[in-house]
């Protein structure tokens, strides 16, 4: 297992995040096993890997059910495994190919319309260090379609504001340059200017665009934390299936391009996906809003 996850951190240059989620997934289904008395993972067939992925979804006596997705993602993890097994010569078969994977329900980005993320990023009280930064954060990741580990991640010498520009560092090592809107540079500029030099006094000159109170990297918790409380101060659900989450500017961002006539492989590039089908999701968004549209408005629609 551990040889595994070398090769995921090495080879396929995985994420610090996923990267734990799959140690806990595989730390998981090893453990198992073990309590079925098997020992040894070449043993393992795939009524014992069918067995496994039927309990992630109705959880045992030391886990609770895990949803759909993260069923899925943990069936990977396991897919994975035993195919590096095979393929380094430690199994002589991979018995995961006989298993279908949990199927996924059908689950669109949830995006804002214009008009909530206007009433969103209006909210923030940029008069002092923090709310200039608030109000920075949120144009930046709205502006940029950026995820909020590449936005924290973010250093001062990735961005070129005289251009309107910024390098973010995506998944799997990959970058990629993204433009920076008129408005978000004027947030960007006022934190630099205004709020910035506050934050670096409190301490030691981290090289990170976005800063905590203490003069560190801002977390990605806390930035979440900064989206929430923006979004209850906007009167935005920020729980349940609809609430904003961190994911919520991006997909806005990418959605609002597509209603606006960008190409989707453009799209694909300002997102940093690896295949255009990730980005093809948002195309059902806008056909929705198509439909909606058409069925309020066009006199024959009903």
């Amino acid at each position: 297992m551990q040889g595994y996850l070398d090769h995921l951190t090495i080879e396929r240059a995985l994420s610090a995040n996923t990267l734990a989620s799959y140690r806990r997934d595989l730390a998981r289904y090893v453990a198992g096993l073990a309590s079925a008395g098997i020992t040894d993972l070449a043993d393992v067939g795939a009524r014992d890997i069918a067995a496994h992925v039927a309990a992630l979804r109705t959880g045992d006596a030391d886990h609770p059910p895990l949803s759909a997705s993260s069923a899925a993602r943990a069936a990977s993890a396991v897919r994975g495994l035993h195919k590096f097994l095979m393929l380094e010569g430690l199994a002589s078969a991979d018995p995961s190919r006989e298993v279908k994977p949990p199927a996924l329900p059908k689950r669109l980005p949830k995006a804002l319309a214009v008009d909530q993320v206007d009433r969103l990023l209006s909210t923030v009280d940029s008069t002092g260090p923090l709310g200039l930064r608030d109000r920075a954060l949120l144009e930046f990741l709205y502006a940029t379609g950026a995820r909020i580990s590449e936005a924290v991640g973010t250093a001062v010498d990735d961005l070129e504001l005289a251009d309107g520009a910024v390098l973010l560092r995506g998944k799997g090592g990959r970058t990629r340059v993204v433009p920076i809107g008129t408005i978000a540079r004027a947030a960007l500029e006022a934190y630099f200017v205004r709020g910035r030099p506050a934050l670096v006094a409190a301490g030691r000159g981290n090289p990170a665009v976005f800063l905590n109170a203490r003069g560190g990297r801002l977390s990605r918790q806390s930035a979440w934390m900064i989206l929430r409380r923006a979004a209850t101060h906007a009167d935005l659900p920020v729980d349940g299936a609809h609430g904003v989450s961190p994911h919520t500017l991006r997909h806005s961002y990418a959605t609002h391009l597509l209603d606006g006539g960008a190409d989707i492989r453009v799209v694909q590039e300002l997102l940093g996906h690896a295949s255009v089908t990730t980005t093809q999701v948002y195309t059902l968004v806008t056909v929705d809003h198509l439909r909606e549209v058409y069925a309020t408005s066009h006199p024959r629609a009903r």
